[in-house]
């Protein structure tokens, strides 16, 4: 198996951890929606439910594109596409995946610096649970540079080998480990 293969593999598996994270805590989303409403039914006040419900449901998002991207969970829009061949394909495959990339990894940055800058300054959070803001935007910042990694990941194979997209596209870039 040649370094690529190994590497390629390798990220699939990051991919599909990522995804198993994600719905983890989309599982933890939906316990704390429904421990917000029980102790509301009965009167009692947890502070800081509501945020944590909020932190869950971005760390849960940024965890989930990665997997949902390379799975070929996304939407590409195919009325273009479709009508495309050869070379006018492989160029528009090659355009649409470097700048989703760019985009992307600027994303990714921009939301990591967030995190540190958080943590740098020692910010808290204004709600109820009042905790230091870099925890709740750690998750999604790795998230988000797991789904940069992806997409970078995926405008280098299309790069290498131009059925990449189309790959996606059917769902069978998540193949086995080997």
């Amino acid at each position: 198996m040649g370094l690529w293969a190994t590497l390629d593999a390798g990220l699939n598996r990051l991919y599909r951890i990522c995804g198993i994270i994600a719905a983890l805590l989309l599982i933890t989303l939906t316990m704390l929606v429904f421990l917000s409403i029980l102790t509301r039914m009965i009167g009692t006040y947890i502070g800081g439910l509501t945020e944590f419900a909020g932190y869950t449901m971005a760390a849960c998002s940024f965890f989930a594109m990665s997997y949902t991207f390379r799975s070929g969970g996304h939407i590409r829009v195919q009325l273009l596409i479709s009508h495309l061949t050869g070379t006018a394909r492989r160029i528009n495959d090659l355009w649409c995946t470097g700048i989703f990339a760019v985009i992307v990894v600027y994303l990714a940055y921009y939301l990591c610096e967030l995190a540190y800058e958080s943590w740098e300054f020692g910010e808290i959070s204004e709600g109820g649970d009042a905790i230091p803001l870099w925890i709740p935007q750690l998750p999604t910042a790795i998230g988000s540079a797991v789904f940069a990694i992806s997409a970078v990941h995926t405008f280098i194979e299309t790069l290498v080998r131009p059925a990449t997209l189309a790959e996606i596209d059917k769902g069978a870039a998540m193949g086995s480990d080997g």
